[in-house]
């Protein structure tokens, strides 16, 4: 039950930790997704809460949503003025270069009836900044902390596989080895909201099992 996962709630807004392989929208081909569920998180209100952004279906984490008009306008102003701020890790297969830095590397989607659609760098396309913070290093892979300043598809994704050079363990469009059964590891970490005139919002999700010994990095970090 996705009340179970509540990490955070008020009157005006739920954030629920996201379990990867759960859709957010309705897959085309069928399946769960929250919004199926949101029947689940009404929690004595009558109307369902309103989803505030997106997740990748196989990405964890902070998933916020409103619970009434007037937050939704709130809420959508925030993201529109840059006010939100993300905190993703990422298990990379790989060890980027230095210890951080801004990925600039602006985004276009492409399809194909043989391969479907994904996003790839293009200097014409939409612009896509990424902050990014090298947590810890072993065995040739890293734990990575991501900070997106803009809010582009599968950004993520691809500024590490190719603004990094180091594919995100687990992603099985843009890692050209990714592993079966292991799951892709990326996770909606940490989110924070200001709201004028009340406490913001600041939650944590914690990390999920699959990330295996990387928990053993994050004390420091």
């Amino acid at each position: 039950m996705l009340e179970e996962r509540i990490l955070f709630v008020d009157a005006e807004a739920i954030v629920i930790d996201k379990p990867a392989g759960l859709a957010v929208d309705p897959p085309r081909a069928g399946g769960d997704s929250v919004t199926a569920r949101l029947g689940e998180l009404t929690l004595g209100f009558k109307r369902e809460p309103v989803i505030m952004h997106r997740l990748d279906r196989d990405t964890s984490g902070c998933l916020l949503l409103a619970r009434n008009p007037k937050a939704v306008k709130r809420f959508q102003a925030a993201f529109e003025a840059g006010e939100v701020a993300k905190t993703y890790l990422a298990a990379l297969d790989g060890v980027p270069d230095g210890a951080e830095g801004v990925i600039e590397l602006p985004l276009s989607k492409v399809s194909s009836a043989a391969d479907g659609w994904r996003m790839v760098p293009d200097q014409s396309g939409k612009p896509a900044r990424t902050g990014w913070r090298l947590i810890a290093e072993r065995g040739g892979h890293s734990l990575v902390e991501f900070h997106p300043l803009t809010g582009r598809t599968h950004q993520l994704r691809v500024h590490a596989a190719r603004g990094l050079g180091a594919a995100i363990i687990g992603d099985p469009v843009y890692n050209a080895q990714p592993r079966a059964g292991e799951g892709m590891l990326l996770h909606s970490w940490k989110l924070a909201v200001p709201r004028a005139g009340k406490a913001a919002i600041a939650v944590t999700a914690p990390l999920p099992d699959r990330f295996g010994l990387w928990h053993d990095f994050l004390d420091d970090a």
